[in-house]
């Protein structure tokens, strides 16, 4: 992971002088001032360029990540084959999951931003110290892992649906955002199809 840090005699002066991430929480649950005080001081906000790699397995995962301009994607290697696993956009959180709690544990999955990102970075062992401290966090943290669920839950549906056509149909009702916004070739790889599959599918359906 190589991102780029935005220097600034604030580094929150343009995000109003509070990490995005304490908005974010806030959506879910009012905090108190030494929870604000320490996500201020313990995140910060990164930029990645297009094509760039958010973390993969080769970087020992210490964070996650708050995308707040621009999109990501997840994907493992096959041989030369790449397969995209899941794709983020604004407000959600990227990362490696499978070592989400402990950089030791291998993985081997890749982040890669899809477009320029701002994120805010967020390390793990600032999640723990919430976690450890907090009954606030620790509901914050189970409400967001029920909405990552809820979304690799659908994620899991659409790659069994068995026609090529009904996962694509499934993906504009479930991803609006995404169709015109993200190049074809990550959306077929997330679909389970070729490159020309889903162009053939997309001309039927318009």
């Amino acid at each position: 992971m190589n991102p780029e840090k935005i220097h600034t005699d604030d580094k929150w002066a343009a995000f109003n002088g509070l990490s995005p991430l304490i908005t974010a929480f806030k959506s879910f649950h009012p905090l108190n001032t030494d929870i604000e005080n320490i996500i201020n001081t313990q995140t910060s906000p990164v930029s990645f360029r297009k094509n760039k790699y958010i973390s993969s397995p080769i970087h020992r995962n210490k964070y996650i990540f708050l995308l707040i301009k621009g999109t990501a994607r997840g994907f493992m290697k096959d041989g030369d084959k790449e397969i995209t696993t899941w794709i983020a956009v604004e407000n959600e959180l990227v990362g490696n999951i499978r070592n989400l709690w402990d950089e030791n544990i291998p993985t081997e999955e890749y982040v890669q931003a899809i477009e320029d990102v701002i994120a805010i970075a967020i390390p793990h062992s600032m999640s723990r110290l919430l976690y450890n401290n907090f009954d606030v966090a620790n509901y914050v943290g189970r409400i967001m892992t029920q909405l990552h669920y809820l979304q690799a839950c659908e994620r899991a549906y659409i790659s069994r649906l068995k026609s090529a056509e009904k996962r694509y149909e499934r993906f504009m009702k479930s991803y609006p955002h995404l169709v015109n916004r993200i190049p074809l070739k990550h959306i077929a790889s997330f679909l389970c199809m070729r490159l020309e599959t889903l162009s053939r599918i997309r001309t039927k359906i318009s």
